[in-house]
């Protein structure tokens, strides 16, 4: 007889949270992270905080965070991504791995990427949902990047303007977070949480974050693509608006005002939206997220995987 699996079995696919339906993100720094049942527990001086596991997008973990492996293995095994990040959230080192059991967007998205013409579709997609009452079909990638460009920068002047903020242009200091003012602090901090979030739910969804087809030669050059189409509606607007305020805490403010605009914006659930209608386009099926392994059998077919076909080998 088998002995059983040591540790706490792992929660039931029926019980996790689909990823347009979860918790964007969680920031925690100087503490330890554990596990206490299905739940992730941060630990400070200040006592124990107990975060539902199935329900979390990603797990930001700050300076000063210890983590313990069965906290690990329980974000993995429900779909919860964990993100090593820098002093207020804004520089990113790693990520832990998400459990995403079907590979159908996967290989939508592989197959889209390495061939020029569906490529070229997709991209022009992307930037169709931010010029939703303009024609961009026949638009090189040269043109779209100067509609981008010129939008990107009006933005920034009109959020400047309605917030009574000077803006010269974007500068900051990747390893000095103090050194920029105080708007490129609070755009460094937006830009980062929303990084993580579309981060999170690619992911889950079975994408790789390094396939990108705007950007490329990163390993998140999908996550950039992503965070693009929500950039100009939830980060800058806060960063301009936190920035007018002038806080003490400009990343942790940034932080918080990410959360709620995501929350409010539903950006989780048109994140995983637009994923699929980018890499899937035409189908109206809510697309499953954990699948079964199989076999490919040529072409277009498979067979059930798991399963010993020794027997064929026989017969021929």
């Amino acid at each position: 007889m088998m002995k059983p699996v040591p540790g706490m079995p792992p929660p039931d696919l029926g019980q996790l949270v689909r990823a347009q339906d979860r918790i964007s993100f969680i920031y925690v720094e100087r503490c330890t992270v554990h596990r206490d049942g299905n739940a992730v527990t941060a630990t400070d001086e200040r006592g124990i905080v107990h975060i539902p596991s199935a329900s979390l997008g990603a797990l930001l973990l700050g300076p000063g965070t210890r983590v313990t492996h069965q906290a690990m293995m329980l974000l993995a095994e429900s779909g919860s991504t964990a993100v090593w990040v820098g002093e207020r959230g804004v520089r990113y080192y790693a990520h832990g791995r998400a459990l995403a059991q079907s590979s159908r967007l996967l290989e939508a998205q592989a197959i889209a990427v390495t061939n020029q013409s569906s490529r070229l579709r997709v991209a022009r997609e992307m930037y169709a949902m931010r010029f939703p009452d303009e024609d961009v079909s026949q638009l090189t990638m040269q043109q779209l990047r100067g509609r981008e460009g010129a939008r990107v920068r009006r933005v920034y002047r009109d959020a400047a303007a309605e917030y009574g903020v000077i803006w010269d242009r974007r500068d900051y200091q990747p390893d000095d977070f103090d050194a920029s003012d105080t708007v490129n602090q609070a755009l460094s901090a937006a830009t980062t949480c929303l990084y993580g979030i579309t981060h999170a739910v690619i992911v889950a969804l079975g994408c790789s974050p390094g396939l990108g087809f705007v950007h490329t030669g990163k390993d998140r050059s999908f996550v950039f693509d992503i965070a693009d189409l929500y950039k100009a509606e939830v980060a800058i607007p806060i960063a301009f608006e936190v920035a007018s305020r002038e806080p003490e805490d400009v990343g942790g403010e940034t932080r918080r005002a990410v959360r709620d605009a995501v929350h409010e914006s539903k950006i989780l659930e048109r994140c995983t939206r637009d994923i699929k209608t980018l890499l899937l386009p035409g189908e109206q099926d809510d697309i499953v997220e954990w699948g079964t392994v199989e076999l490919w059998d040529g072409g277009d077919r498979t067979v059930t995987g798991g399963t010993n076909y020794g027997a064929e080998e026989d017969n021929d």
